[in-house]
């Protein structure tokens, strides 16, 4: 599996980094627009990844926005919906204004509020069906 881990903090990159590189091969970008970066290289390539973790709150760009633009490569690419890139968001905020604009308007698989915990991580994994 292809995992792109995208945050500001070195420190929650190092904690997915050290979680998620068992599971697959781990890219890091420190912003959305990285990501993005990321993400069309990847699709060029036809590599895409299959899990991203995608930070809402960031400099640069945000996760919300940077979503939007990673569909939209996904798509220009034809990838079908049920092939795209599963993300998960995360961040620090969990009202309901977040969480309806990174589900609804961006296009988010699912959203986990930080701090969380590798147990946590993992039954989200395994219920997008990325493991067993």
């Amino acid at each position: 599996m292809r995992i792109l881990i995208v945050d500001d903090s070195f420190l929650t990159r190092e904690i997915l980094n050290d979680l998620l590189s068992p599971y697959g091969d781990c890219s890091i970008a420190v912003n959305g627009e990285e990501a993005i970066q990321a993400v069309q290289l990847a699709l060029e390539k036809q590599r895409p990844y299959q899990l991203i973790c995608l930070d809402i709150k960031m400099p640069v760009l945000n996760g919300d926005e940077a979503l939007v633009r990673i569909r939209e490569l996904e798509k220009s690419a034809g990838i079908p919906p049920a092939k795209e890139a599963k993300v998960i968001m995360t961040t620090g905020c969990d009202d309901p204004k977040t969480v309806v604009n990174s589900y609804y308007h961006g296009g988010a698989t699912s959203y986990l509020v930080k701090p969380f915990t590798n147990e946590t991580l993992l039954v989200e994994l395994k219920k997008l069906g990325l493991f067993g």
